[in-house]
């Protein structure tokens, strides 16, 4: 196994797992928070998904697909605390836009050789390419765990 498949294979996990929590819950759902300190789970899916797009195209400018028009704009620091559902896309949205987003780097990621993956990024939290690839998979899990607590304040059944 190389590198690239590596990486992939651990996205993949992460994209299984969160994907089960996030797939029966309705759209007034993904508005709870965890803790009322927490983001809501739309904001925190969509400010995956930008950030997601961010990072790669901060490694890889110009090859990921364009976000929706005011995407990005929607999930900032400045608006996780709007409890509006109406200032934020839709699941549907939400789920297609992170679709594209993720074939997106991978595209990416089966392009980047291993020689790559070792360029510096300057970024302190993901300091090569590699990283800010491996980075893609465990940011989602790292969100992820909250989206469990709203799970089960709502009575879902363990699905992990």
């Amino acid at each position: 196994m190389n590198c690239q498949e590596s990486i992939k294979q651990s996205m993949d996990m992460a994209d299984m797992v969160c994907m089960s929590y996030l797939a029966d819950m309705s759209e007034s759902e993904l508005m709870e928070r965890p803790h009322s300190q927490c983001n809501h789970l739309n904001w925190q899916v969509g400010h995956l998904i930008a950030s997601e797009h961010g990072m790669i195209e901060q490694i890889r400018p110009g090859t990921m697909p364009a976000l929706p028009s005011g995407f990005a704009e929607t999930y900032t620091k400045e608006t996780a605390s709007n409890d509006d559902p109406s200032a934020f896309v839709s699941k549907e949205e939400l789920m297609s836009t992170y679709k594209a987003q993720r074939a997106g780097t991978l595209a990416v990621l089966a392009k980047t050789s291993e020689q790559e993956m070792e360029a510096k990024t300057g970024v302190d939290y993901a300091p090569t390419v590699g990283a800010m690839f491996v980075l893609q998979g465990s940011h989602w899990l790292m969100h992820c765990g909250q989206w469990v607590i709203v799970r089960r304040s709502l009575g879902k059944p363990v699905v992990i």
